[in-house]
């Protein structure tokens, strides 16, 4: 006949075990696990503590022989469990997956859980788990776009580099203008946010005229330098640049981070940057405004100030970006680059490599 192994407590382990055979706020499996190893530890068997505490022998023995190899800790949890076994066999996840990843159905751009579970012969919610568990979201997608630049590497490391190392006794500048930004008034009033329902706007709108913003972020102190002008050619980047001019201590070199467009590069900027030495241009590669750290303060812009706006006139709209900027300028706090040219190259090697194998086939 078999005989059940004995249990020895330390004096730590009994205070433990009669701590949670007695709370009250203890779950109720964890109090019962504590009394059959109190009840063990007295020498008893069992079938005696099965009967004492109206539980199965073989449950006895199970948490008797867990406490033995694992201690207290035994008690706490259940052990992992091997779960149902899995009713989709592997081929069809297989097929699933590939289909997901390497087709498309023939109406449409992207599959969705009906359209695959309908072409695969399973449920909906089996596609759904399949999805979440390889990561898929054919309903998702991300533009890009590499840059196809002579000078990408030279002009990335030249910019990369003011951001990671600024010169001394110089000022850094991200300058960009924000154009055709929209002074867009509501149909209707919108219903305000309460508990339970989002804030409201019509899907219509009245136009009432654009501006473009000109700012300059300081990538120091993270400050901005703005201005608002109806249009963007040369003569009002020249403006804002004779604005800058002005703004900036004289005595400090100035660093202008710009893209390519057209007007930045204009025979007359071209004369005003010769006939101020101080001022020194830096352009960022073609397709690539994301190198452009002023691009992350006018996102911030649209998504805090504009997007939600109602303006009921060009000056209207054009107070609402200079009194932001202003509260900007506040407590301005710049935005930390963390990559290096290195890195970005390496990420957008990869990237093309990528392309051009999916080109090519």
């Amino acid at each position: 006949m078999r005989v059940a192994p004995a249990v020895s407590l330390t004096e730590e382990q009994t205070t433990q075990l009669k701590a949670w055979a007695r709370g009250r706020k203890t779950p109720a499996r964890l109090v019962r696990r504590a009394k059959i190893v109190l009840l063990a530890a007295e020498g008893k068997k069992n079938k005696e503590i099965g009967h004492v505490l109206e539980v199965m022998p073989r449950i006895v023995a199970l948490w008797r022989q867990r406490f033995l190899e694992q201690g207290l800790s035994g008690l706490e949890r259940d052990a992992p469990r091997s779960g149902r076994k899995p009713t989709l066999r592997a081929k069809k996840v297989r097929s699933i997956v590939r289909r997901t990843t390497q087709d498309t159905p023939r109406n449409a751009t992207q599959w969705s859980t009906r359209s695959m579970a309908k072409a695969e012969g399973v449920s909906a919610a089996t596609v759904r788990r399949i999805w979440t568990r390889h990561g898929l979201k054919p309903h998702l997608t991300r533009t890009f776009k590499l840059s196809r630049d002579p000078h990408f590497v030279e002009r990335l490391e030249d910019v990369v580099g003011l951001y990671l190392d600024p010169p001394e006794h110089a000022i850094v500048l991200s300058v960009d203008e924000k154009s055709q930004i929209q002074a867009l008034d509501r149909t209707q009033p919108g219903l305000p946010l309460k508990k339970g329902r989002a804030g409201t706007m019509t899907h219509d709108y009245k136009r009432h005229g654009t501006t473009t913003l000109f700012a300059a972020l300081n990538t120091l102190d993270g400050s901005v330098l703005a201005t608002c002008m109806r249009r963007h050619r040369h003569t009002e980047w020249l403006r804002f640049l004779r604005l800058i001019d002005r703004s900036v201590d004289p005595t400090k070199e100035v660093h202008i981070i710009a893209d390519n467009y057209a007007t930045h590069k204009h025979p007359a900027v071209r004369r005003w940057f010769a006939r101020h030495p101080r001022f020194h241009a830096h352009f960022t590669p073609t397709s690539s405004s994301w190198l452009n750290m002023v691009e992350r303060f006018f996102r911030d812009l649209t998504t805090n100030r504009i997007r939600r706006g109602v303006f009921t006139s060009v000056p209207d709209l054009e107070l609402a970006l200079h009194d932001y900027v202003r509260v900007h300028n506040r407590e301005p706090k710049p935005f930390i680059w963390t990559k290096s040219a290195t890195d970005i190259l390496e990420k957008v090697t990869r990237a093309r490599a990528v392309l051009n194998k999916y080109q090519s086939e």
